[in-house]
This record gives structure tokens, C-alpha cells and sequence, in this order.
């Protein structure tokens, strides 16, 4: 079974500064305070904050007034920066690195009317060979109810599972396919023609190791993972089906409500997350701010890492 912090307030060491976590959920989750992101942070603020992001796997900012260039400032303290996305051209052409999770937008790039980009649980873009290492999310537009996100620490959900079902997962492998098993997209839209022309596939372990912390995750989502290789259908479905259903369980997840100046951090190799399904309903517009760092290739229990079936790996500067 996994630790449960049970100090409801850490006051990281006088070398990390002012740094204030306070964990948020039983599993997952920490406020950040006593920092103000439109300075540079020092090293042992990167520090703490790493360390923090390691532990808690995301990360809650309050009250950080920030643009572009102070998000992707922050962002590069903890690693390479990528494009904003490998199918993205709406980023703003000033700042290549951002991705507008923006209501406006859904409705011209897939055809139908959305809030946010996919109602599924979902590792960032799992689909390319070396997924993103981390995703900062900073909140422009939030509405005054509802549209909270969801995260699930993966670590914790593989631990929990009965150990002989750990052994099965532990020699896996799973296909991931950008779009999943139903595309979020209408089939003619322009969206649709761009993903078919170059597709994401690439073959991951069910079980990630991690390469900082060395947990054992589960690498598997909704949004991405098609089917597990070597299994008939049938069999990957209902193996799936379960997996799905324990990256979902609320003992491990943690929700967060968004206001204008709010920012998540969160690592993607330990987590999957939920955007809200609340809202396509309510004429509100909800638009957010996303940069991902560069990720390593995910490597498996038995050493293996990760194969591209189609698509190369999404590099920072």
C-alpha cells in the first residue's frame, strides 16, 4: 500500500526560501504558497518545488498574475520547453510554446461544440514516443462555476492493485494512438485530415518506472491507450475496461478549481488527468494556458523501453 502524508502543512527548509506546500488529498496534491512566479526562482526554490512535484505529483499556485513569457520562464527552471503541441497551429505566433486551452476554439478545430479538448482521463499526449515529463496550466478565463479538473496519481493506483494482478501488468505492453479509441473530432473535420497525414502510435510498458522517483506506475489512459499487444480484443478490451475503471477510482484522484491567475503543475509520468464535462451545456468561455518540458522515452518493470510505431520524438530547446 502507498504512505499517506499525514503533516497537513510542510514548511520547506530555510535553504528553499519562502516555499510553503501544503498537501490537498489523501494520495495527490499540494498547495504551493510564498512564491511569486513573475520572479526568477532561485535554485533551492527549484528545488523544493521539484522535490514537492515528485512527492505530490501535482502542484496548486494561487494569485500568479503571469503572461506568456513569465509561464515559459518558470517553466524552463525545471527543463526544456517543446512546442506547444505536435498538431497545434494556434499557438500565438510570438510564443511558439503555448497552447491555448481556449472554448472558443473547439468548435472550428473538431467540428463540434466543446468545452475542453477530450472528456477522458488522459496522459498528455502519451502517444508520442517520449510523452511530456510535466504540463504547467495557467488559468486566463475561468468561469465562476464548475469546470474544475481532476488528477490521479498512477503510482498509487499500480500499488493498491493485488500483487498477483502487478505481476501480469509488469510484462505488458500497450498500444497508444493520438486520438484513442474515439477520436474527439468529427472525421471530415480539418483536425482529423492533419492526425491522419501523421499519426502518433508508439507501443509503451502498462507499467512505467519512473526515472527520478523509481515508483512503478500505470501507463494507461482512456484518451490514448487502444489495446494491449499480444491480447485478442476481446481479452484487451475487458483487461482495459479494468484498468480504466482503477485509473478513475476517487481514493487516488484530487479536483481543482480554477480562478483567473490559478496554475497547475503536474508531473505526467506519475498522473492522468480529467477536464471538465460540466460546461458544453452553459454558454461560458473557459480558457487556460498550457507548456509541456521535454519527456524521456518510458522504459518498463523488465527494462524495455518504448517503441514508435509512427511518429518521432517532440523535442524542447
Amino acid at each position: 500500500m502507498t504512505a499517506v502524508h499525514e503533516n497537513p502543512t510542510i514548511l520547506a527548509t530555510e535553504a528553499a526560501e519562502t516555499v510553503r506546500i501544503e498537501p490537498v488529498a489523501g494520495h495527490i496534491g499540494a498547495d504551493i504558497s510564498g512564491v511569486d512566479l513573475r520572479e526568477t526562482l532561485t535554485d533551492a526554490q527549484v528545488e523544493a518545488i521539484t522535490s514537492a512535484l515528485h512527492t505530490y505529483k501535482v502542484l496548486f499556485f494561487r494569485d500568479q498574475h503571469i503572461g506568456h513569457a513569465e509561464q515559459i520562464a518558470f517553466s524552463r527552471r525545471f527543463g526544456a520547453v517543446t512546442p506547444s503541441h505536435p498538431y497545434d497551429t494556434d499557438a500565438p505566433t510570438e510564443f511558439p510554446e503555448i497552447l491555448a486551452v481556449d472554448s472558443r476554439l473547439y468548435e472550428k478545430r473538431f467540428g463540434v461544440r466543446k468545452v475542453s479538448y477530450t472528456n477522458h482521463w488522459h496522459t498528455d499526449v502519451s502517444s508520442l514516443i517520449n510523452p511530456p515529463a510535466a504540463s504547467i496550466l495557467r488559468a486566463e478565463i475561468a468561469p465562476v462555476r464548475g469546470g474544475d479538473t481532476r488528477w490521479i496519481n498512477l503510482a498509487a493506483a499500480y500499488a493498491n492493485l493485488p500483487e498477483s494482478l502487478r505481476g501480469f501488468l509488469d510484462g505488458l505492453r500497450a498500444e497508444h494512438r493520438f486520438g484513442g479509441r474515439k477520436p474527439a473530432w468529427s472525421d471530415d473535420s480539418d483536425y482529423a485530415k492533419k492526425v491522419a497525414t501523421a499519426p502518433l502510435v508508439t507501443e509503451h510498458p502498462v507499467v512505467r518506472v519512473h526515472p527520478v522517483t523509481g515508483e512503478r506506475a500505470l501507463f494507461v489512459n482512456p484518451g490514448f491507450t487502444t489495446r494491449i499487444v499480444g491480447l485478442s480484443p476481446s481479452q484487451s478490451d475487458a483487461l482495459l475496461e479494468l484498468l480504466f475503471d482503477e485509473i478513475s477510482n476517487p481514493a487516488y484522484t484530487v479536483s481543482f478549481r480554477w480562478r483567473e491567475g490559478s496554475i497547475a503543475f503536474w508531473d505526467n509520468r506519475a498522473t492522468a488527468h480529467l477536464a471538465p464535462s460540466d460546461l458544453d451545456h452553459l454558454d461560458v468561455t473557459r480558457v487556460l494556458y498550457r507548456t509541456t518540458l521535454e519527456g524521456d522515452i518510458p522504459v518498463g518493470v523488465d527494462g524495455r523501453p518504448s517503441t514508435s510505431i509512427s511518429g518521432k520524438q517532440f523535442t524542447g530547446a
